[in-house]
């Protein structure tokens, strides 16, 4: 019989704290639904106490979130544990996720407590999340730093408490597969009570092992994984859920672990998270990345062609990429549209699909022929929820090898046509500087990136720019089939935000 792996992510959360991956409350929204869609087993939604906007983020969630259990992260304090139960008293499955270093270096420098006192706070803290919620996890942060003897009587503590899971975190990224393996299974020799609670991992990458150091901790006897769509997190990242999905999926054999996640929704949930984060997975990523099934090699397409196992071992599908590359026009009707948004794996309402058909009928006019990406495109647009206090309204762009680049832009404020005239390195440069003109702020480009969202030589362009305005920093996105128009569009995205 299989052993059964919950899958906990936290992109959300551990995953928004990578920098320039930060959400606004709309955007998380839709990823703790397609979370719901990917059938995770718990959603960690965010840390309450943080900040204003995280509460009310992770109370939000809570309150759309039907299947999932809904988590809070808090440290091991009163206030925050009062906090995190506010934030999800509201979700069906509710869990109060609460931890504490146990490291020397941790105990020392950071807590400034003794292992007595670490051990004092552990118990109170599970104690007091239990008055709250039958659910409660209590994380050793970097766990993979401490004693063993001392994390086993920490976590004896914590689940005599009432800890329903316990999780060793490697929150450094410090750990390697063979030292995994000896943490669990000293834990579940020395921990007594251990029987009780569910025993959890969160891995980091810093040294590239976060993946492998989540399975070994599986074949150990760990029964919940937490880890991130497309792995991003602080630092080098976290454990990658649609890498610790497909191992267990696609191996099986070796790992005698399955879990509940819908495998073929995880491609969608990818690329979700790279349009709402604005950060593109390497082509060479594992399972999502362009070239994961691509075959360039005479001798890998001879052998695909002739059996399809030869050279693959998992199959597109499998993870929701489709393989019918229907190509619509401006032609195409309504029903076909929907009937491809369908199979694709989307879902929108009556209101989204209406505004997704009419800003393909635009494209339309500009592209022969709209593929799957450009469809990709299009449904992305409708997560750009933002009031638009500045619209673009017309731009004449002129640019040269021997003359300077000037631009004339025309932005409607607020129901006001402004025009500026300007001149840069460039005509995106010259662009930008018109903008800030007519804006009267002197808005920073931190970072600028370029990729095409479809296929062709007329492909829609697809610019990703950060910007920053004081100590205010965001992301924004613009698609085209102009690029400096679409390079103008992602900093009006932007400035909207801001």
């Amino acid at each position: 019989m299989s052993n059964k792996i919950s899958v906990f992510d936290t992109t959300l959360r551990d995953g928004e704290q990578s920098p320039g991956c930060s959400m606004n409350l709309q955007e998380k929204l839709n990823v703790a639904l397609q979370l719901e869609k990917l059938k995770v087993d718990v959603i960690e939604a965010g840390f309450a106490i943080a900040s204003p906007g995280d509460f009310e983020s992770v109370s939000e969630v809570a309150k759309v979130v039907k299947n999932a259990i809904v988590a809070s992260l808090c440290r091991a304090a009163e206030k925050d544990i009062d906090r995190a139960y506010e934030a999800v008293k509201h979700a069906a499955h509710p869990r109060i996720h609460t931890f504490l270093a146990t490291s020397p270096i941790h105990m020392q420098y950071k807590l400034k407590m003794s292992e007595e006192q670490v051990l004092e706070r552990t118990a109170f803290a599970v104690a007091h999340a239990k008055k709250y919620c039958s659910d409660v996890e209590f994380s050793a942060e970097d766990a993979s730093r401490s004693d063993k003897g001392f994390l086993a009587k920490v976590f004896t503590a914590a689940i005599a408490a009432g800890a329903t899971v316990i999780n060793v975190p490697d929150t450094v990224g410090y750990s390697t597969p063979a030292e995994m393996v000896e943490y669990i299974t000293f834990l579940k020799n020395n921990v007594k009570g251990i029987e009780k609670a569910e025993i959890s991992v969160h891995c980091h990458n810093d040294l590239g092992l976060a993946v492998s150091n989540s399975l070994a901790s599986i074949k150990a006897g760990a029964t919940q994984i937490e880890c991130t769509i497309n792995g991003i997190g602080e630092r080098a990242g976290n454990a990658s859920l649609e890498e610790i999905v497909m191992n267990l999926h696609t191996r099986k054999d070796y790992y005698g672990a399955e879990c509940g996640v819908d495998a073929s929704q995880i491609y969608r949930a990818s690329k979700l998270i790279q349009t709402i984060t604005g950060v593109p997975v390497a082509p060479s990523k594992a399972i999502v990345g362009n070239n994961a099934f691509a075959h360039e090699a005479g001798i890998h397409q001879h052998g695909v062609l002739a059996e399809r196992t030869t050279y693959e071992i998992m199959r597109p599908q499998d993870i929701g990429i489709p393989q019918n590359k229907i190509v619509l026009g401006k032609h195409s009707g309504r029903h076909a549209f929907e009937n491809r948004l369908t199979e694709l794996g989307y879902s929108l309402s009556k209101q989204e699909t209406e505004d997704a058909f009419y800003r393909f009928k635009v494209l339309a006019d500009r592209k022969k022929n709209i593929t799957d990406g450009d469809l990709d495109a299009l449904v992305a647009m409708k997560f750009e929820t933002v009031e638009q206090h500045y619209k673009l309204d017309n731009f004449v762009i002129n640019s040269g090898s021997k003359i300077t680049a000037t631009a004339t832009i025309s932005l409607n404020v607020n129901g006001e046509i402004i025009e500026k005239v300007s001149s840069g390195d460039g005509p995106v440069d010259a662009a930008y500087k018109a903008i800030n003109m007519i804006l009267d702020k002197k808005i920073e480009l931190d970072n600028y990136s370029i990729h095409a969202a479809s296929e062709g030589e007329d492909a829609l362009g697809e610019v990703v720019v950060r910007i920053k305005l004081d100590e205010k920093q965001t992301v924004g996105r613009g698609r085209s089939t102009d690029i400096i128009e679409a390079s103008m569009l992602a900093y009006l995205d932007g400035v909207n935000k801001l």
